[in-house]
């Protein structure tokens, strides 16, 4: 049994989260119902609510996700994750995290039987998926192992991976393109990238990921197109933003640093006045 915050398995830091990863299988309960997330998941991933609610927001478009319904969640696909209590319940619920290696041990048991269709392949968006059979046998026989002192063989969570996995190709078969492409990503433009998402906490590896690249690649592709380190640009293209926002419209000095992505308002404030000469208070219009 392990604490984990999704995605990556680390030790949970709040009393109030509850997170257990069995074998990429997770099991989570919030125990209470004001958080929200960013989520950016590694691996294509199937999340179903046991209980109380979800509310997944892209950006562009909001997907309410009830008790004893499940949605599919693309690889690398940024939202937000709104998980509360409803009709008296907490939230409770099951990830499951289609990890690379599982699928390429998959697309090899399953190709012979025509899994791996020619259809079209669907866009990568997260979908609430239909109720079918599968899914609900599958997440009913895995509901003992929301408590803790019952704790799963790992080739049975094996097994669960592979039934979550059959229940999407049965849904769909074009998911099959999808999750079966093994093709190795696309660079992407590091400063593109960066200017869309300077506000988020990414490790230096999590930022490599996301544009396609190794670790040693995507420190040595930075150094092309900045005479920074990605950790200094983050840090003044932060304040440029949270200075352009106070001159705009003003607003508290901690929700602009929020809103930036700086996590403490001391720290947002020295480095804003190294940078700019004065403290922030100073530019905020009367």
């Amino acid at each position: 049994m392990k604490p984990t915050e999704l995605p990556n398995p680390a030790a949970a830091s709040n009393p109030l989260h509850v997170i257990f990863n069995y074998n990429d299988v997770f099991f989570s309960f919030f125990y209470d119902d004001t958080d929200a997330c960013t989520h950016r998941s590694r691996e294509y991933a199937m999340n179903y609510v046991y209980s109380g609610e979800m509310l997944l927001d892209n950006g562009k478009e909001q997907i309410h996700v009830r008790k004893g319904e499940c949605v599919f969640i693309p690889r690398d696909h940024h939202i937000t994750l709104y998980k509360r209590a409803a009709d008296g319940e907490r939230y409770c619920g099951i990830f499951l995290s289609f990890t690379r290696p599982f699928l390429r041990e998959m697309h090899a048991k399953l190709k012979p039987n025509g899994m791996a269709s020619d259809a079209p392949k669907p866009k990568a968006e997260a979908v609430k998926l239909p109720h079918t059979a599968e899914i609900t046998s599958l997440f009913a026989s895995m509901t003992p192992y929301f408590d803790p002192d019952v704790k799963p063989q790992d080739d049975f969570m094996h097994l669960k991976l592979e039934e979550g996995l059959l229940a999407l190709l049965h849904i769909d078969e074009r998911f099959a393109r999808l999750l079966f492409d093994f093709n190795e990503p696309w660079k992407i433009d590091i400063l593109d990238f960066m200017n869309r998402n300077y506000m988020y906490e990414f490790t230096m590896e999590e930022m490599a990921h996301y544009t396609g690249r190794s670790l040693a690649t995507f420190k040595r592709d930075f150094k092309k197109v900045s005479d920074l380190t990605p950790e200094k640009w983050l840090i003044r293209k932060r304040l440029e933003a949270a200075y352009a926002i106070m001159r705009e419209s003003g607003g508290r000095i901690a929700d602009v640093c929020a809103r930036v992505g700086f996590r403490n308002v001391s720290h947002f404030s020295s480095a804003f006045k190294k940078q700019y000469g004065m403290p922030p208070t100073a530019v905020i219009p009367d």
